[in-house]
């Protein structure tokens, strides 16, 4: 997981969201999903259910 410490100097990194298109998935939760995957070297459909979809 990552820290509220650490997420405060990254997430402000992130473009802003656009107002359509898509709908947000928020994006501390994409961060930590891509770094738990790569962390473990799991495949993208084993992500656990924490993660959503």
């Amino acid at each position: 997981m990552i820290s509220d410490e650490v997420w405060a100097r990254i997430g402000p990194l992130f473009p802003a969201p656009k107002p359509t298109g898509r709908p947000l998935i928020e994006r501390r939760t994409v961060v930590e999903a891509t770094a738990w995957r790569f962390r473990t070297g799991a495949p993208w459909r084993d992500l656990p259910a924490r993660f959503g979809n």
